[in-house]
């Protein structure tokens, strides 16, 4: 196992993370015959980074984490959110002290706020969030006080330079590489990066023709997904939501050795994405003004699915996100072509007539 530094943490730590988010389920709890085999064969192997959250799979993923750590906890560094923002100081710390019994440790390593943006920071952080996080800190509950974020590259350089938050999670992949200034400038100041989604929630797991020759010597496109994320040298983890041993294994043997993916093949594939994504954006730009759709239909989604279909080839994983959507009554089946829609989109496009190409594409025959 390759190791890096997580920011002013000093922690030491795998630059493969285990996230507890995607744990095999037996109904709707964690299956432990298969997640803590799984958990501990990742322990093995040196990956010392593990993620969870207080609603993490039905709120069994903490104390399936819990138990997978027993013999485990010194050599360990746990990672765990709260979601909470609002003005009620015991509810907060409710979440902090039902996350300690689940895990069954007596501190949490990195302790994140959950999912913010700006707005959040403003508003409910800084003047509540903040001191009570600092409490638990000098009461020895949070050994590092850091945070996930949702939010653009303006957001988090401004969070970078609040000096508050040790390390940060977010969102990382070859996909959606948007946050890789703020990314660059988080490093620089200090901060540990934590990549959540490498895969891009499993959309890179699915083969594509395109990706699979893209960098020579590749030919999975999960290993081309996380080999991009780790060459990144601002990026201290890449954490991987596994849900079965043959993931564990397969993710394993990429950490275990160092990246060998150059600047040149960096180079090359963002270049060739970019040339991909300029493709697709004449078909939608993704930009959410036609919504909400009076009959539930969820436009964009539609759009973005079935434009990584057509550019990377992933038809497979764009059949079967098409076919889950179209149980919840979101996809083009719903459409009574009102056009208010179309009213409502700065390109002008017959959106109606392309939803009915979406459903001819992705629809099972």
């Amino acid at each position: 196992m390759q190791y890096r530094t997580l920011g002013r943490t000093g922690y030491k730590v795998s630059q493969l993370g285990f996230g507890a988010m995607r744990l095999p389920m037996k109904g709707d709890k964690v299956d432990r015959d298969l997640a803590i085999p799984m958990i501990h064969k990742a322990f093995e192997a040196g990956l010392n980074y593990i993620d969870s959250a207080v609603g993490y799979l039905n709120g069994d993923s903490q104390v399936a984490v819990g138990e997978a750590l027993k013999g485990w906890r010194e050599k360990i560094v746990v990672s765990t959110k709260n979601h909470y923002y609002g003005e009620d100081e015991k509810a907060w710390r409710k979440n902090l002290d039902d996350s300690l019994s689940r895990l069954q440790v007596s501190y949490i390593d990195i302790y994140n706020t959950h999912g913010i943006n700006w707005k959040t920071w403003e508003e409910s952080i800084e003047p509540r969030v903040s001191k009570w996080l600092k409490k638990a800190k000098d009461e020895g509950l949070i050994r590092h006080i850091c945070t996930s974020f949702h939010d653009n590259n303006d957001a988090l350089r401004k969070l970078v330079d609040t000096g508050f938050y040790e390390s940060v999670t977010l969102q990382y992949n070859m996909l959606d590489p948007q946050l890789e200034d703020a990314i660059a400038y988080a490093h620089e100041k200090g901060m540990g990066v934590t990549v959540m989604g490498p895969v891009g929630g499993g959309r890179l797991g699915a083969s594509s023709q395109v990706l699979e020759t893209l960098v020579p010597g590749i030919k999975r496109v999960p290993e081309l997904a996380l080999k991009f994320v780790l060459s990144n040298p601002n990026i201290s983890i890449a954490l991987s939501g596994m849900s079965t041993m043959q993931h564990v294994e397969e993710n394993l043997k990429v950490a275990s050795e160092p990246i060998t993916f150059t600047t040149e093949d960096r180079k090359a594939v963002k270049e060739h994405l970019e040339k991909l994504w300029k493709m697709s954006d004449l078909y939608c730009s993704g930009c959410w003004y036609c919504m909400p759709c009076p009959s539930g239909v969820e436009i964009p989604t539609m759009f973005r699915i079935y434009n990584e279909a057509r550019v990377y080839g992933m038809w497979d994983h764009a059949k079967g996100t098409y076919s889950w959507m179209k149980d919840q009554k979101k996809t083009p089946e719903a459409c009574v072509e009102c056009e208010k829609c179309m009213e409502k989109c700065p390109q002008k496009l017959e959106i109606p007539k392309r939803l009915k190409e979406v459903k001819e594409a992705l629809a099972a025959k």
